[in-house]
């Protein structure tokens, strides 16, 4: 009886026999990748980019009243450097070249993550208004410093540095004039302690903030 070689294995398609050719395969696949998520963050970038203007010209108006001003608020920005805050993006209102309001953004820590803050200012050093922009307060409770849920923030608009005096710049429960919330005084200490902030900041960069803007050439 003769015997019967074995059967040839099948040869494996080049593709999948070489290892070169994996790695060819895998590299084509990243790159297809690559251009996809390119191609999707392009589509998208503008949009995004338009409604963050958007939301950033309505804050603004929320806190320098729209007669006090004749500029495009949004694009007359200017970082000014403070020794405490650092560098800051202020936005200056002007009515026919003087300037009349100043509008910039700083955050303080508050009962569960950081509580972001606009402040509009007159040159003088009272406040047109203020605006929780983002937080993560407890709903129902810490929430109330929205302007949507409550009308506490409004109540900022004509103080400054002397209207309290600096001792006075605290909630009602340590020592200070402005109203705390039932069962939430973390919260509202950290937006007055942060609007507190604010005003120094001003106070210590008046001249600059002040300052009018360069003539557009």
């Amino acid at each position: 009886m003769t015997d019967t070689p074995p059967p040839e294995k099948p040869k494996l398609p080049w593709f999948k026999a070489s290892p070169l050719a994996h790695g060819i395969m895998l590299a084509m696949f990243a790159l297809v990748t690559a251009v996809l998520l390119a191609v999707a963050n392009d589509s998208t970038s503008a949009p995004i980019a338009a409604r963050g203007a958007e939301d950033l010209a309505a804050s603004l108006e929320q806190v320098i009243p729209h007669d006090l001003h004749d500029n495009d608020l949004a694009a007359a920005m200017r970082p000014v450097s403070d020794a405490e805050e650092g560098t800051i993006k202020v936005y200056v209102a002007t009515k026919a070249g003087t300037v009349t309001g100043l509008a910039y953004e700083l955050s303080g820590p508050g009962y569960s993550g950081q509580i972001r803050v606009l402040l509009g200012i007159a040159p003088d050093g009272t406040l047109l208004g203020v605006r929780v922009l983002s937080h993560t307060e407890t709903p129902g409770l810490g929430d109330k410093i929205e302007v949507a849920k409550d009308d506490w923030i409004l109540g900022f608009a004509g103080k400054s540095l002397a209207d309290p005096e600096p001792g006075h710049w605290k909630v009602k429960r340590d020592g200070g004039v402005f109203d705390q919330f039932s069962g939430a005084t973390i919260t509202p200490r950290a937006v007055v302690k942060t609007i507190y902030r604010g005003l120094m900041f001003f106070d210590r960069n008046k001249a600059a903030l002040t300052a009018p803007l360069p003539a557009k050439s």
